[in-house]
């Protein structure tokens, strides 16, 4: 299964970015190989809209699930729209985040984390 992380660096043994629109990095990770690639958050410069183009970003690497924290409802609604599940990161390195998903041990998101400016009455 194909994963991203949001990142801090680019390696395995790099911690996870607990910001996901904001994070430096994503690194994919192949869950069967423990193969990665790095993809370079372009949407950090961005002053609006950098969750929605970093999901996006990922979908077009064909991920199967994601692992961060503060997941925005922009973006939280492109991977619900794809079916994407996306799991709450723990504030460990990548490596320890992906052993934890493959035993089934991080906890699913299925609501944005932080709503910004968005009213429910």
């Amino acid at each position: 299964m194909k994963v991203a992380v949001s990142s801090q660096g680019k390696t395995l043994e790099s911690h996870v970015d607990t910001r996901f629109g904001r994070a430096q990095f994503f690194i994919i990770v192949d869950t069967e190989t423990m193969d990665y690639k790095v993809v370079d958050n372009l949407a950090v410069a961005q002053s609006s809209g950098a969750g929605t183009r970093a999901a996006q970003t990922l979908l077009d690497e064909g991920i199967e699930a994601l692992i961060s924290s503060n997941v925005g409802p922009n973006a939280m609604e492109v991977f619900k729209a794809a079916e994407i599940p996306v799991y709450k990161a723990v504030d460990k390195d990548v490596k320890t985040n992906i052993e934890l998903l493959k035993k089934g041990e991080l906890e699913k998101i299925t609501e944005a984390t932080n709503h910004g400016h968005h009213h429910h009455w």
